[in-house]
């Protein structure tokens, strides 16, 4: 029921602001008669927003995640990844609102969930956590830089989405890591 009623409202508030049906239903790649590998990358970079975002939200379901004491950190996390996936996949950064004030929120919500949740960050999996931030960061920095220095653009854009894509990947990594802490051992179930 859920999901039907979310089809029924998305194609009827769409249609009611202009789209058409084939616009609201059909990949843009078939609208566009263009290849389906366009934004290939992006795509498997929105997933991977997604699929940390439900890691987290499913963990908080789970009995070892009340007993770890890691539920609000899961939540946390969970939330700043379908944040970041919705910026991701509707470009908000780019299109809607100024990059900086969208780069600085996220800036801040992590400095926030690290300072709140640094112990158990530190215990479960500091690598990841840290690596992640750090490559989002240089993705973003050199976003921000990209037209002041004198390298191609193309260029700049190979370096700032790899280093975006494989933060995505350590972060959803984290994820799984933090969903997975006090999970009991399979022979002790």
């Amino acid at each position: 029921m859920p999901a039907m009623l979310f089809y029924v409202v998305s194609v009827g508030v769409m249609h009611l602001n202009g789209f058409s049906v084939t616009q609201i239903l059909r990949d843009p790649a078939q609208l566009s008669n263009t290849s389906s590998f366009w934004g290939f990358l992006s795509s498997i970079g929105n997933a991977a927003w997604v699929a940390a975002g439900s890691i987290c939200f499913f963990a908080t379901l789970l009995r070892h995640t009340a007993a770890s004491g890691n539920r609000e950190l899961l939540l946390w996390l969970g939330t700043l990844s379908l944040a970041l996936g919705f910026d991701d996949f509707f470009m908000i950064h780019d299109r809607y609102v100024d990059q900086r004030i969208c780069y600085g929120f996220y800036a801040v919500i992590t400095m926030v969930l690290a300072a709140r949740h640094l112990g158990r960050i530190l215990r479960i999996e500091p690598f990841a956590f840290f690596a992640a931030a750090a490559l989002l960061g240089g993705s973003i920095l050199s976003d921000l830089i990209q037209y002041m220095v004198p390298v191609r653009y193309t260029i700049t854009q190979l370096f700032e989405e790899g280093l975006k894509f494989c933060g995505i990947a350590m972060w959803m990594f984290f994820a799984a890591r933090v969903a997975l802490d006090g999970q009991p051992a399979s022979n002790e179930r």
